[in-house]
């Protein structure tokens, strides 16, 4: 079942575009695919809107060219009726308006640098940068195809790819990615995807370190938690969610069941404090779990000292209840939710991302009831051309902006940091060259790099501009 992680890497042949030039390493080769054509600076156009389980160790990490239903999607041209001119040619000068130079659009907070395309040709569904490194390194990996890949993103713009892992199984398709640190602060990266297994990988070492059997089908998201590096949460098409232990390689909590989701689990999110987690998926539900439960900790204090005794496994709790659950946020498909203080940012495929809550706007979580499903709306944001599912959006880590993208290769990027929601602001980022859909974004720590897949396989890479630099914070 596993290979040497070694044999797993390959050398790989990856166009780079744009201001940026191309990078080296010992795993992959470059080609420099600079051309002047390439370089481009996409527009941004100001706007506004309304409101049990097993573990193994491995090493296996030799491109499917089968895609899978997110890839089929079929995407509308957006393209606008052709106008004829007939007669006389000539431009006709409009009453009250004097002929003159052009003036120049005020820039907006991120222009394009660069973009690459990975050899794969497959849509990559998923990106994230290691936002726990501070000394300013931003260390990228994205996820497509068979294909986990790392890149640096070195100031200036570029790329330099630096690793490449390729599963030996010509059935998988990495869906999601999560970085977190081990004992040491060595880095690992967790990837998962349609076999429904969770790979851990060590940078370091180049190689698959651990693998996780346990969900009975797809996964789809992948989230460590915020204050204990070695939990983590996944996602499945199996209609249910786990709490894995990376550290002791047991799984401590399933979340599913009585009244867990009915259909495929597509998104999760852990709130910054640790203490709840809420999901969403095709079933049209939010759901809320409380991981401060008494004996949710225990069983988390117990995955690390315990001790199998006759080949026992680890006693798994099961929780087929959540603390709160409502279908009233959305009436399609929920495919991503994040936590934003006490307010949750959900999105479904109704061209729509909603800020909402549980309960009365004035309660707080602990008093929301637990037979309740009102949900108090407070603002919802419009997207044009959002309306296929597996897209999904990001916060910086400061929670000031938002970057979501959509099926025609525009970038939302919304301005979070105001007093009241109706006040939210987004503006958009294009490039003539990004006509595919935007599965997924990512912004650096600082905020300073926004990346954004898509489903022709490639990766772009924005910056902030420098009239903006002063709004990026030192964490």
């Amino acid at each position: 079942m596993a290979t040497d992680g070694a044999n797993g890497r390959s050398s790989h042949q990856i166009s780079i575009s744009g201001k940026g030039g191309p990078g080296s390493s010992a795993i992959c080769s470059l080609t420099n695919g600079n051309n002047d054509h390439d370089s481009d600076v996409g527009s941004e156009e100001e706007m506004e809107h309304d409101g049990s389980s097993t573990c193994g160790s491995a090493s296996a990490v030799t491109i499917s060219t089968n895609a899978t239903s997110r890839s089929n999607t079929p995407l509308s041209h957006q393209d606008g009726p052709i106008r004829k001119s007939g007669g006389n040619n000539r431009k006709r000068k409009r009453p009250g308006r004097t002929t003159g130079k052009k003036q120049p659009l005020p820039k907006g907070k991120y222009t394009y640098v660069c973009h690459i395309k990975e050899d794969h040709g497959q849509p990559i569904f998923g990106c994230q940068f290691h936002i726990n490194l501070k000394d300013g390194q931003n260390i990228l990996a994205t996820v497509g195809s068979k294909r986990v890949s790392i890149y640096e993103c070195p100031k200036g713009g570029a790329f330099v790819l630096t690793q490449v892992y390729e599963d030996p199984d010509s059935d998988e398709n990495f869906y999601t990615c999560a970085w977190t640190d081990d004992a040491s602060g060595n880095p690992l990266l967790a990837a998962a995807g349609a076999r429904g297994i969770i790979r851990i990988f060590s940078p370091g070492t180049g190689t698959c370190i651990k693998h996780y059997l346990g969900h009975g089908h797809a996964i789809n998201d992948l989230i460590f938690h915020p204050k204990d590096p070695n939990l983590l949460l996944s996602a499945s098409k199996d209609h249910s969610l786990r709490l894995w232990n990376i550290k002791t390689d047991f799984c401590v909590v399933i979340f599913g069941g009585v009244e867990g989701h009915r259909d495929e689990v597509l998104a999760a999110d852990i709130d910054i404090t640790g203490s709840r987690l809420v999901s969403c998926g095709m079933d049209h539900s939010l759901k809320v779990w409380k991981l401060d439960k008494p004996e949710i900790e225990e069983a988390i204090l117990s995955s690390y000292i315990y001790h199998p005794k006759n080949s026992k496994p680890f006693p798994t709790m099961k929780q087929n209840f959540p603390d709160f659950s409502t279908r009233d946020v959305h009436r399609n498909y929920v495919d991503c939710t994040k936590w934003f203080g006490d307010f949750i940012f959900s999105k479904s495929c109704e061209d729509q991302v909603v800020c909402w809550k549980a309960g009365k706007t004035f309660q707080t979580w602990d008093d929301v009831h637990l037979n309740t499903t009102e949900a108090s709306i407070i603002t919802r944001l419009d997207i044009k051309d959002c309306d296929i599912w597996f897209i999904r959006f990001s916060f910086d880590y400061s929670k000031k902006s938002m970057a979501l993208g959509n099926k025609s290769g525009k970038t939302f990027i919304y301005n979070l940091d105001v007093v009241e929601p109706s006040l939210i602001k987004a503006s958009i980022l294009t490039h003539p060259k990004c006509v595919t859909a935007i599965r997924q974004t990512a912004l650096s720590r600082d905020a300073s790099i926004l990346i954004c897949v898509c489903d022709d396989g490639t990766v772009w890479r924005w910056d902030i501009n420098k009239e903006h630099r002063e709004d990026i914070i030192e964490k």
